[in-house]
């Protein structure tokens, strides 16, 4: 069994990942603002707190929970994102900082909360995405989401370096289209290849066993443009 905090439980990816890690017998810490969905599911390995990432005071709710229930923490999964899909001319700085908020800061301090909790052979998982890779394609009106899922990669890449002799590993996972809301807010109408329940499917054998062969790594998951 082991300890798993989820970010963006809510819906796509995240609800799915929850349900998964919790039928396999694994304990989940679901972290999302909307907590009704899992609390409908109701799985007994699934704990659910209703955490807004931006807002750092709320990060105390987590590391009280993990201190006085689990003590550690096994896998961390970096899921929540938030998309602006604008013309790059009307993107406003808050537009940016929103965006950055979630998908690098946010980022950046539920990792460094959950640190004290980890242990030799703990995996950090980030969910990025394609558009975050230097010289893939690019696609108008992404320009905050894609420009903050690089900077999560290299994030990582920082911190699996950092933590290397703790041997916490942290890898990305870089996402290509999956049939998400998310994606129908970037591309409308476009139909992706792969459900959300089988991407989730995909992360959550990553995050079992992935660091055992990796560490500062940024896989490419994808088998289509977008």
């Amino acid at each position: 069994m082991k300890n798993v905090v989820i970010t963006g439980t809510s819906r796509g990816i995240g609800f799915e990942l929850a349900k998964q890690f919790a039928e396999n017998g694994h304990r989940v810490l679901a972290l999302s603002r909307n907590t009704k969905p899992l609390l409908e599911f109701n799985h007994k390995n699934i704990t659910v707190i209703s955490v807004d990432l931006s807002v750092n005071s709320d990060l105390n709710k987590v590391s009280n929970f993990i201190k006085n229930n689990w003590k550690q923490v096994d896998i961390l999964i970096n899921n929540a994102g938030k998309l602006i899909n604008k013309p790059f001319t009307d993107l406003s700085s808050n537009d940016f900082l929103e965006v950055y908020q979630v998908n690098v800061f946010a980022v950046a301090e539920l990792t460094k909360t959950m640190i004290p909790f980890m242990q030799k052979g703990s995996h950090v998982v980030t969910i990025s995405s394609m558009g975050g890779i230097q010289g893939s394609l690019k696609f108008p009106g992404l320009a905050a989401y894609s420009s903050a899922k690089g900077a999560v990669i290299t994030l990582s890449e920082l911190l699996a370096e950092e933590f290397k002799e703790k041997q916490i590993a942290f890898n990305v996972l870089a996402l290509g289209a999956v049939q998400t809301e998310m994606l129908e807010e970037a591309f409308p109408g476009y139909e992706a290849p792969i459900s959300a329940s089988g991407m989730a499917s995909y992360i959550f054998d990553f995050s079992l066993t992935g660091n055992k062969f990796y560490n500062g790594k940024v896989l490419q998951v994808s088998s289509t443009t977008p």
